[in-house]
């Protein structure tokens, strides 16, 4: 296999628009006073292991249910496309449960690193990308989640209110964009 840098960007772009690890730094810093304290280690070894168990064994777990990685790819697809308008709009779609109590694991790990948004996207993904890409996705992004939980006072004073409002919206766009790209080349198997 030849190495193709634009899909490993298209693949670690993508994860990096559904993790939104930098959109959820208000969510974060909120956790953080009720909490007290974010383990970064724990809360990005544990979303990393959901998401690279979820790469390779996820396809079997479809197959259990009876379904197929394109039927898969074009839900997952509308979850992403709701995703991003929900960042680009700033209307909350997906509600949160209010009354889970803290956790690195639960709400940090599951749902907000490694939500279904992610996993979902990780198989929609598979559809259309070797797993090697994939893989080097996840653990980048893995790199920037755990950053980004070591340094959240620092980046919340950096970027302001603002910044993250920004940062949101540009990849909100960005993943309505690759939604739409996921379901055309996936639809088009049902036809057949």
């Amino acid at each position: 296999m030849v190495f193709e840098f634009d899909k490993f960007l298209t693949v670690t772009f993508t994860l990096f628009a559904v993790i939104d690890i930098i959109g959820s730094i208000p969510v974060l810093v909120g956790l953080r006073e009720k909490m007290g304290n974010i383990h970064a280690a724990q809360a990005t070894l544990v979303s990393g292991v959901f998401m690279i168990v979820f790469l390779f064994a996820g396809k079997q777990f479809l197959s259990i249910l009876g379904l197929d990685i394109h039927s898969f790819a074009v839900g997952g697809s509308i979850v992403i496309f709701l995703i991003g308008i929900e960042m680009v709009l700033g209307k909350e779609i997906f509600h949160s449960d209010p009354n889970s109590k803290g956790g690195n694991v639960v709400p940090i790990a599951f749902p907000i690193i490694a939500g279904s948004g992610t996993l979902t996207t990780i198989m929609s993904l598979k559809a259309n990308y070797d797993q090697l890409y994939i893989l080097i996705g996840i653990i980048i992004n893995l790199v920037v989640v755990y950053s980004v939980l070591k340094s959240l006072s620092w980046i919340e004073r950096v970027l302001g209110e603002g910044g993250l409002t920004a940062i949101r919206k540009f990849f909100g766009v960005i993943l309505l964009a690759i939604a739409v790209k996921i379901f055309s080349s996936n639809i088009g198997v049902f036809g057949k």
